[in-house]
């Protein structure tokens, strides 16, 4: 197949590119700057622009741009870059997919399970609400950018994924050198739920997505079983062999982090039930196991 990718220079675009092109796919790359290498089509999401004459031929759509939500603390000027990289540029590429004359078939379309907002100790899956706060808000707004697709007849899948467990990139690869430094420990009480989920398997329900005509609008994409940060931390400690005594205190990480610690020490007990129900197989349904694949393939 034909399939554009957006977000390429990120953790999980960039390994679903190199995935792609090693199974024989033409993987087509829009970049912000001007194209440097075969396959790259420019396209400036704050400005709104993209031709859709630039993705004739692509068959599929895998849309993971926008700015790092954890990467900087959330100043008025922080939270409109992260708002505008990822609902304005939603919006560029939606628009211009139903704009061609021959559209692709399917629009996977990245989100996040920041919809649901702190759901507390009550599991959620995708018939659940919009939560409140900024990250919801976010999300919900993200979208809606993508209808403009749907519409057109394209099948849009929009990919809420949690967090991805890798030794590199993401949150989960700035947790990796402070357990194995054993500096690890719990974040606030521990008690809120992390719905994790490994590379390997963000990668195949990715795919999955695309190659399943069933599967449309929110997809959530995370591992089957939620767990708390206190059981992340022991399973940290336990692949790898080091202590975890140490303890991030919720008043510590307010001073650190700003608003961005609300989110931090909120608890997300979210389920893939659309991915379950339709049949899809996770290799590393565990923490164990996602933290172990992440070890052996970064």
């Amino acid at each position: 197949m034909r399939i554009a990718v957006t977000g390429a220079s990120g953790l999980i675009g960039g390994a679903l590119r190199a995935e792609l092109a090693r199974d024989g796919h033409d993987v087509v790359t829009l970049v912000r700057r001007e194209p440097a290498a075969p396959g790259e089509v420019r396209w400036d999401p704050a400005a709104g622009r993209l031709d859709p004459r630039d993705l004739t031929g692509c068959e599929a759509v895998v849309h993971l741009a926008g700015a790092g939500v954890g990467d900087r603390r959330w100043t008025a000027a922080r939270k409109e870059v992260l708002y505008d990289s990822r609902v304005r540029g939603t919006r560029t590429l939606a628009d211009a997919l139903a704009a061609m004359d021959a559209p692709p078939a399917v629009l996977v379309c990245g989100s996040a399970i920041g919809y649901y907002g702190d759901t507390g100790d009550r599991a959620v899956d995708e018939t659940a609400p919009a939560g409140h706060g900024f990250l919801a808000e976010l999300v919900r707004d993200w979208e809606a950018a993508a209808q403009s697709a749907a519409a057109a007849g394209i099948r849009t899948v929009l990919a809420r994924t949690g967090l991805v467990v890798a030794r590199e990139g993401g949150a989960w690869g700035r947790l990796f050198p402070l357990f194995r430094a054993g500096l690890g420990g719990r974040l606030g009480s521990g008690r809120q739920f992390w719905s994790f989920i490994s590379l390997h398997d963000e990668l195949a329900a990715l795919r999955y997505a695309l190659d399943t005509p069933a599967l449309s609008g929110p997809v959530n994409l995370t591992a089957p079983e939620p767990l708390t940060n206190r059981e992340v931390t022991a399973a940290m400690g336990r692949v790898l062999h080091r202590p975890t005594l140490a303890a991030v205190p919720a008043p510590v990480l307010r001073a650190a982090l700003g608003e961005f610690a609300g989110d931090v020490l909120g608890s997300q007990r979210v389920r893939p039930a659309r991915l379950l129900e339709s049949g899809f197989t996770f290799a590393h349904p565990g923490i164990d196991d996602a933290i172990r694949a992440a070890l052996r393939n970064g």
